[in-house]
């Protein structure tokens, strides 16, 4: 049994509308299969649902809102399957479009904010230490829990939204600091310091220690100490590809592992894996069909969603080069920080150099790309494990400079290593 507060009692009795009643329902069921003991409460939420699978997601949203659903926690939205910014990008059939479109609208009419990104993180209102949420997409999960530490479940497709419609989630998993610990440690014996070319190696870490771990806490030790968000960024989204990573330590970095004692709880490291720069490279190869000088089709970064931080680099190197890009260069963002790059100027520039802005989705999981024959070069271990199943495409998985250089010559470029 659910210990119920009299809130609880109420949403679940129907006093607060039948979409509540619903959620509440959702939840209370979900909470006991969960071994939870009660709910708690969340300050805010992030939905995955809103990118269309068929039918029966988009039902359900409509029958929330026809019951009168409103979300009481600031509730953003995941990517969608369309970019509304820039509708005449899309590639998908009138069908598709149609639907994509009515779950998006379903959603804001929910009350959720417009924000369609997989990067929420990247706005200026972000979870704190130690608040409750519950969040859904996979990147954003550990993202929230290791580098902001917030805490949240895997929540998924429905079950976030419920958790939004009640401001409540069932007090179990990440949600407790018992379950937070690590259990796998990650010793990198020559992680590359110099910040050049890098980010790979973050993905690629996060690609290898994925499998190793399944729904398992990695913890890593020996990274650089200057790691950046978008580093970290690269290895989490990458940990939940390839595993069902939804919390990782990064000693001396993320804010829940200072020392590696604290890291583990002071208890005994039960399980410690070694990894060389010679694992890294096997596992970026395993991922990559690409050869120096090998035709290129495209390129796309931004998987997650490019941050600030990331158009500047990727403004810096284009600045290094006289030549634009021979082939299509799509990057992916959020509106918020394409707004940011409108209000500066950076959009026209990066425009005018040929890169293709895409916002409210992403390009390997909705008809975007105009070529996906041939290799398509990124830097995201997400993008490189999951497009060539949705999309059907060959991928070359390099660094953004090397996505650059290979994009200027029109074939793949990849730095001696």
């Amino acid at each position: 049994m659910i210990d119920l507060t009299e809130h609880d009692q109420a949403l679940l009795g129907g006093q607060h509308g039948d979409a509540a009643a619903l959620a509440m329902r959702v939840l209370v069921r979900s909470a006991a299969l969960m071994g939870a003991e009660r709910l708690l409460d969340i300050t805010s939420a992030h939905i995955d649902g809103c990118l269309y699978h068929g039918q029966a997601s988009l039902d359900f949203v409509e029958r929330m809102v026809a019951g009168g659903g409103k979300v009481v926690v600031p509730t953003t939205l995941n990517v969608g399957s369309l970019d509304l910014i820039h509708p005449e990008l899309f590639r998908g059939d009138d069908v598709l479009r149609s639907q994509a479109q009515r779950l998006m609208q379903a959603h804001l009419e929910l009350g959720c904010e417009s924000t369609f990104t997989c990067a929420p993180y990247q706005s200026r209102d972000r979870p704190r230490l130690g608040q409750q949420i519950a969040w859904a997409e996979s990147n954003a999960i550990v993202f929230a829990n290791s580098v902001l530490g917030a805490r949240t479940n895997r929540y998924g497709d429905f079950m976030d939204l419920c958790a939004a419609l009640t401001g409540r989630a069932p007090s179990c998993g990440l949600h407790l600091t018992e379950n937070r610990l690590g259990q796998v440690l990650f010793e990198l014996q020559d992680f590359p310091a110099g910040r050049a070319g890098r980010d790979i190696w973050f993905a690629a870490l996060g690609l290898f220690a994925g499998k190793q771990v399944g729904a398992r806490i990695p913890v890593f030790a020996g990274l650089p100490p200057d790691t950046s968000e978008d580093e970290l960024k690269a290895l989490g989204a990458a940990c939940a590809s390839t595993g069902a990573v939804g919390l990782f330590h990064a000693v001396g970095i993320t804010p829940e592992a200072p020392t590696l004692a604290e890291a583990f709880g002071g208890r005994p490291v039960p399980e410690a894996v070694a990894v060389s720069r010679a694992q890294l490279q096997r596992t970026r190869a395993a991922l990559s069909a690409a050869r120096p000088g090998d035709r290129l089709a495209a390129v796309s970064v931004g998987t997650p969603h490019f941050s600030l931080a990331e158009f500047e680099q990727l403004l810096s190197l284009l600045a290094e080069e006289e030549a634009g890009p021979r082939v299509d260069f799509y990057v992916n963002t959020s509106r918020f920080i394409l707004w940011q790059l409108e209000q500066s100027g950076k959009a026209q520039v990066l425009q005018e150099r040929g890169i293709t802005l895409v916002t409210d989705t992403c390009t390997y999981i909705t008809p975007v790309m105009r070529q996906t024959r041939g290799l398509i070069m990124t830097n995201s271990g997400k993008w490189a494990h999951y497009a060539p199943a949705n999309i059907g495409v060959e991928v070359a998985f390099g660094s953004l400079r090397e996505c650059v250089l290979s994009a200027i010559r029109g074939e793949v470029v990849l730095d001696a290593h």
